[in-house]
């Protein structure tokens, strides 16, 4: 049974279909490895095994019966902090929401539920999800499997940890600018950043809700989309013969190349050679425009963010890490004409974007142009926090400004990840191409 603490979600599923795992069993062997493990209080922020196996004895009833309600049903996975549970605490790694309990499921997770994946507990993450590196002083810090002395990135930091240390086969996160990409190429992971408005934010503690989405973090291309159809009741994609043939694709310059560090450069061109070998035409593109949008950033994060927390925050700041306080207070710096001025420049910026990318089947870049920063250092340096978080956020936040989806691959290179993005509701697609990378990656 431990050896099933390595599989994938989708393999996981299989053996349950075929009468090889019992889904009462798996999630015994998993809350099992959850409490014995020496880390799990810097993982999960609580456990909810009393709903896993509830939930587990009903999956092995339906696999019994015949009547599993998909290729997950009895697939346990973990939830970051931020999706409602009913019942059970939901605090999104801030003190300031410390005793909150939701009487409902997030959508999301009803869905999911619904389609027969088990619930094992919630992750600690960024405090309010404002951070790319996953340092939260207030509630915990997840570890990076790769290093034991840095971050594991952030926001879904215990979402990554969760699947890389083996304590779920999935984790499910959100990602506002590389929420569920950042710690999923730090800790080798895929990692899927959908459109923004394709899942519901019903339930989900917001950040920034024209950019806020929710994805999986998880170990298979295949996975991430069968965990996409459960997340919105859907179909999965067919993965069936995806190839590498006659794709096409681009590397976007425009900022992403800019100061990415030795070890990601290294292994994202590393990466492409592999896929140029594997039959894929690579071309090169700029797009002014990026960058423009690029420079709106804080104006647009900060506002939104601010905006929904302004009166939460104010009224008990103390309670914050203070890095995390004084970037959400950038939104007091703001006035609403620059808002929407800035709005103006990210429509500019994305009818040049998808005019400049449309004849290719995703763009690639690094999805992050560092290593996981040192945690020691973060916490006793205020410009290394700001420099590194920001550095660390660069590339994947194009994504989000773009209105993009997103796939995060490792390139086999420990925490250097290679991004594919492809236009927005294009997942399906994505995906294929994404099985396709992957094989050629591995």
């Amino acid at each position: 049974m431990q050896e099933w603490l390595s599989w994938t979600a989708a393999d996981l599923g299989r053996g349950i279909g075929s009468g090889e795992i019992d889904p009462v069993a798996l999630t015994e062997t998993y809350l099992d490895a959850i409490g014995g493990h020496a880390l799990r209080d810097r993982i999960y922020a609580r456990s909810t095994a009393a709903r896993a196996r509830a939930e587990a004895l009903a999956a092995a009833q339906r696999a019994r019966n015949g009547q599993r309600r998909g290729p997950l049903d009895g697939v346990p996975v973990s939830w970051k902090d931020l999706f409602d549970t009913a019942w059970v605490g939901t605090e999104a790694g801030s003190k300031l929401l410390a005793g909150r309990v939701p009487e409902r499921d997030a959508r999301v997770l009803a869905n999911a539920t619904a389609m027969g994946l088990i619930c094992l507990g919630k992750t600690h993450m960024s405090e309010l999800a404002f951070s790319g590196l996953g340092h939260n002083p207030s509630t915990s810090t997840p570890p990076c499997v790769n290093d034991a002395g840095a971050v594991p990135g952030g926001s879904s930091s215990g979402a990554a940890a969760s699947v890389a240390f083996g304590l779920a086969p999935a984790g499910i996160g959100s990602d506002t600018g590389g929420s569920v990409r950042i710690p999923s190429a730090w800790n080798d992971l895929v990692g899927l950043k959908t459109t923004s408005g394709r899942l519901s934010l019903d339930g989900v503690v917001p950040l920034a809700l024209r950019f806020d989405t929710v994805g999986p973090l998880c170990r298979s291309v295949e996975d991430a989309g069968l965990l996409l159809a459960a997340l919105e009741g859907g179909k999965a994609a067919d993965l069936t013969g995806a190839s590498l043939a006659y794709q096409r694709f681009a590397v976007l310059e425009t900022v992403a190349l800019s100061d990415v560090r030795e070890d990601p450069m290294t292994a994202f061109e590393g990466a492409r050679r592999k896929l140029q070998d594997a039959g894929a035409r690579i071309d090169r593109i700029s797009v002014p425009e990026v960058e423009e949008a690029m420079a709106q950033t804080t104006c647009l994060y900060t506002s939104e963010a601010y905006g929904l927390w302004r009166d939460v925050i104010e009224a008990n700041p103390d309670a914050m890490y203070h890095e995390i306080c004084e970037r959400f207070r950038l939104g007091r710096n703001h006035s609403g004409p620059d808002y929407v001025a800035a709005w103006q420049v990210i429509d500019r910026a994305r009818a040049a974007y998808a005019a400049a990318a449309s004849a290719y089947d995703a763009v690639l870049l690094p999805t992050a142009p560092i290593l996981p920063p040192n945690l020691a250092r973060l916490t006793t340096d205020h410009d290394y926090y700001v420099t590194e978080n920001l550095l660390a956020l660069r590339n994947t936040r194009i994504g989000n400004l773009m209105g993009l989806c997103a796939l995060s691959l490792p390139t086999g290179v420990p925490s250097c990840g290679m991004m594919l993005m492809a236009g927005p509701g294009r997942e399906e697609a994505l995906l294929r191409t994404g099985a396709a990378v992957e094989r050629a990656l591995s």
